[in-house]
């Protein structure tokens, strides 16, 4: 039964369930929100393509976007997994990493996961490696308490 079938009022997963539950997306989802802000405080959201390595997500998006340049000024993001009713929000600290100095093997694992290589594009690209520092995940109003999975870089639970 996939979170938009469940039923309203289901039980409260576990902290560790959704531990794994938000460890299973970051594995297997292609996409996120991204939200990053200016310098200003010019908010700004759009979705990217991730690969997730086991300790960061890595996105790319043009140098001179809106995103990169947000990403690129502030290190700072927030992105969102899932739906509104089974969401993984994530807080990080962001490394912005040329195109050419990315190990290949680490950008090829990202072009096989998402299907698209940044590499071969024009538009010049920047990779932005994103590293938790805070992870939440609920459902619910019931799974608001304890949804805090991850504090200061390190797993809660």
């Amino acid at each position: 039964m996939s979170s938009a079938e469940l039923p309203a009022g289901a039980e409260p997963r576990s902290r560790g369930r959704r531990r794994l539950d938000t460890e299973h997306r970051l594995t297997h989802d292609i996409d996120v929100w991204v939200a990053s802000a200016s310098a200003g405080g010019a908010a700004h959201l759009v979705p990217l393509c991730f690969h997730w390595d086991g300790e960061a997500l890595l996105v790319a998006t043009p140098a001179d976007s809106v995103t990169g340049r947000n990403l690129a000024a502030t290190s700072a993001v927030r992105l969102a997994l899932g739906h509104t009713r089974d969401v993984s929000m994530i807080e990080g600290e962001v490394e912005t990493i040329e195109l050419d100095a990315l190990p290949k093997e680490r950008a090829d694992r990202f072009v096989a996961h998402t299907g698209f290589d940044p590499r071969v594009l024009s538009t010049p690209y920047r990779w932005y490696r994103i590293s938790p520092r805070r992870i939440q995940a609920w459902r619910e109003e019931n799974e608001m308490s304890g949804r805090e999975l991850m504090r200061d870089g390190r797993w809660l639970v």
